[in-house]
This record gives C-alpha cells, structure tokens and sequence, in this order.
C-alpha cells in the first residue's frame, strides 16, 4: 500500500486539505519527510509541540507509563492524574482540574460548568454568554457557537441560543453588551486563530471588573496561549488578571491528546457526580506525559528562555522586512508571534506558507493576512537563525513571483 497524500483524497473525510509532505520523523525542531527531505519546524503542530519532537523527557514518560497501566476510565483514578492535577493547581489561581482530551473538550465543560453555576447560584434567566467576534473555542456546537467566527458554525441547523458577541478590545461595546443576565464571558487572553491579536490590559481589566459587577463567571480560553506558550506558565499571569475558570490543551500534552479545565472550590462544585464526563479523560497515558511536560516547562529557564527568543525572532523578521516591505507589524507575544501582512499582500498568507514549505520551513497562517510561528519553546537559537533563513528565502519567492 502506497501511503502518499492520493491515498487521502480516498480514505480520509474531505474537511481538511493537508501538504503533499509527509512527515515521518522528527527531533527537536528538526522534521524529516517520507523521501528524506529535511523541515525546520516553526509550526509546532499548531502550537503543541512545546517541547520539540521526541524530547526525552515525554519519550521517557510515553515508555514508563506504557509499561504500568493505559486506561481505568473514570470509575477509578490514577497516580499520573493526580499528580498532574496537584501540579497544576499549585502553580495557578486554581484548586480543581478536570481532565479530558482536547481544548474544545475543556471549553464545552467550561461552558456547561458556567450554565449550571448560574443556574444553581442565581436564576434560570441568567445564561447568556458573552465571547469575542475572531474567538476560537473549538468544533463541538457549543465551542463553536461562541467562537466569534460564523462561518465555522453556519450550516448545521439552529445554535445554542443565548450567545452574543462583541468585537475584542472594544470596551464600550462589551459594557453596552453585559448585564445581570450574562453568566459567564469566554475569552482568549490573546487571540489566535483570529489573527495574533494581543488585549489592551486596560480592556482585561475591565472585562474583569463588569464579570465582578454583573456576577458573570470570566472564562479564559488558555488552549493556545498555556503552558508557556507567551513566556509565562499561563497567559493570565502576565497580565495580572485572574480568571474564574481557565482551559488548556495544546502545549498540556507536549503532542499527546490532553486538555483541561481548571478552577476554584466554590465553581467547581456545581459539577456534581454524572453532570459532566469523558471516557478517555485524564487516562494515566496522557497524564504520566503532560506531567512530564508540565514539570519541563514550568521552569525559569525555559520561560525566561522564550522570552528572550520571542525577541531573536522579531529582530529577525525586522530585518526580512527591511529588505522586502511585505509586513506592516508583527503582533503577539512569546513564541506565538504573526507577521501582519501589508496593503500589498492583503490575503496572500497562504502563499508565504507554501513557499515556506518549498524551501524547508514549516510555519502557520492566521486567516489571510497574518503568518503565524509557533516553535518548540526550547528551540535552539540555531534553528531559529536558520529557520529565519528560510523563511526569506520563502519571502523572497513570493515578492519575485
């Protein structure tokens, strides 16, 4: 059987449109495709790949816990959960965690959690839902519904009523938005797949203090910006604005399927026996790999290491610039970082991702307008020279035509 990109086209459900390459291997930040071909990996896996490919650290922890137990399901519990959730919570505001698989998973409990704790708190009328038009939250229905981009949820009959949205940073919008009737507002504390877009920490704090007033839970959706991706352990901690409940996925997992919901005592007892659940969430295997991602990460050397990256990386993009004028800004922070595409490449990011792949760089799109970076977060400065390299090489195609 020939395992190539046609086989695709027959086997697989058309939702996605992947690259002809194939990977087949990695190590590090490095990628190596079916016919030998060498990738310097800037895309991390959609930001998950905190660690690189194949770090000890996880391959170590896969191999250990591999050999103990797999799966209980959650009529038990396990050593690698527990010690996970003990973690988490000590490093954050939080003192509960519910494990499942991914960062819609952690969303839709979010979501049900904050339905349920108003219910229970206040009344039957309060169950609206605040998010932000470009918000990213995930694809079941309801993560999908309060993401703030319609056409990912047009198209498959009546929404989850009782969700509004309002544009990001436009503070007299949200106010005019919120009342007594909102239970809860989801947020990410850097917007992703809806362009790279960072909040004024004067609009967070607001959001903060109008959840505050209107006894709205303030939801944070940390699956893209957690675990290390901005330079501190989560998001929320650089701005100095706490959450009521946080979600995390992605980086969790290191490139294992895990995802997160975490929060207070007081929220997280709405949730009682058989309101909520996940056959395969917090399984030893992806717990006993998270934790060794988490313990990885949450480190001052690797978090004062991205910071210090993030800016290799501007100063290198800067300088592409300089010789090519196809940027207008780059925005974001960390290691989560888009170059804004100018007037005169409006809507052509694809075109910089497929010429990043023809010279051997694996990078990401933002919508249309805004190449996107997520690497390993201990990506050596070597590789992000050399990936940079590429990278003009990519640009330099793209403005020769």
């Amino acid at each position: 059987m020939q395992t190539n990109r046609e086989l695709f086209d027959h086997v697989m459900v058309p939702n996605y449109n992947p690259s002809e390459v194939i990977p087949v291997k990695g190590k590090g930040s490095r990628v190596w495709d079916q016919k030998g071909d060498e990738y310097i990996d800037f895309a991390g896996g959609i930001a998950v790949n905190c660690l690189g490919h194949c770090h000890p650290a996880l391959v170590n922890a896969l191999k250990d816990q591999g050999e103990k137990i797999w799966h209980l399901s959650n009529v038990m519990t396990n050593e690698p959960a527990l010690r996970l959730a003990k973690k988490m919570t000590d490093a954050t505001f939080a003192d509960k965690v519910y494990f499942a698989n991914s960062g819609a998973e952690a969303n839709e409990a979010a979501l049900k959690l904050a339905r349920r704790f108003a219910l229970d708190k206040h009344s039957e009328d309060k169950t609206q839902i605040i998010a932000f038009n470009k918000g990213f939250h995930g694809r079941t229905f309801f993560t999908v519904t309060v993401g703030g981009q319609a056409a990912y949820s047009d198209g498959f009959g009546p929404k989850p009523a009782d969700i509004a949205h309002c544009d990001y940073n436009d503070l007299a919008a949200f106010e005019a938005l919120i009342s007594d009737n909102t239970c809860a507002v989801m947020m990410e504390p850097l917007q992703g797949e809806g362009g790279i877009i960072c909040p004024d920490l004067e609009f967070v704090k607001a959001v903060r203090a109008l959840c505050d007033k209107h006894h709205a839970l303030l939801i944070f959706d940390e699956v893209q910006t957690g675990v290390g991706r901005t330079g501190d352990l989560y998001a929320y901690q650089g701005l100095g604005v706490t959450p009521d409940i946080l979600t995390t996925a992605k980086a969790l997992g290191g490139g294992f399927p895990i995802g997160a919901m975490i929060t207070t005592t007081d929220i997280a007892q709405h949730l009682k026996i058989g309101t909520h659940g996940s056959t395969y969430g917090g399984n030893p295997l992806a717990c006993a790999v998270a934790e060794a991602a988490f313990d990885t990460v949450n480190t001052p050397e690797v978090l004062d290491n991205v910071k210090r990256k993030e800016q290799l990386f501007r100063d290198g993009l800067q300088a592409i610039n300089d010789k090519f004028n196809v940027f207008s800004e780059v925005r974001g922070k960390g290691l989560l970082l888009g170059a804004v595409l100018n007037n005169d490449y409006t809507g052509r990011a694809r075109d910089f991702l497929v010429a990043s792949t023809n010279n051997g760089l694996m990078a990401l799109v933002a919508g249309t307008n805004v190449v996107r970076f997520t690497p390993s977060l201990v990506i050596s400065d070597e590789d992000i020279k050399a990936g940079l390299a590429r990278f003009e090489l990519a640009v330099a195609d793209v403005v020769n035509g």
